[in-house]
């Protein structure tokens, strides 16, 4: 399924921001962007992949060993099964679990309503 250019640039500004607030030094809310871009390219497997891999980054940086296993594991996770079924609302993070649905804030559940097929 081809992203949508509104959800492609929504993915792509969460991701930069994540960049931004690291380089600031605000590893936190850096994270919290990695999430966002999680919730938002999740069903779309390249989107999703680069997350996790974002994520996994992150781990190494600023996570627990705990962490960057745990993004190892959903990382092949998005590789291989993205195109079969998501948990709508995970946020990638070792915080919950893998499997876990979560509810999608209102602001990114209005950028994923318009690229889904009809």
């Amino acid at each position: 399924m081809k992203l949508h250019r509104a959800l492609t640039e929504a993915i792509e500004t969460e991701f930069s921001e994540a960049r931004r607030k690291l380089t600031a030094g605000d590893a936190p809310n850096a994270f919290s962007h990695l999430e966002r871009a999680h919730v938002l390219g999740q069903k779309h497997t390249l989107a999703h992949v680069r997350a996790h891999w974002a994520m996994l980054l992150y781990s190494r940086q600023y996570g627990s060993p705990r962490d960057v296993l745990g993004q190892v594991g959903r990382l092949f996770g998005a590789a291989l099964f993205t195109w079969l079924w998501v948990p709508e609302g995970n946020t990638g993070g070792t915080n919950i679990g893998a499997f876990e649905r979560r509810p999608i804030p209102p602001e990114l559940k209005n950028l994923i309503a318009p690229a889904r097929p009809k």
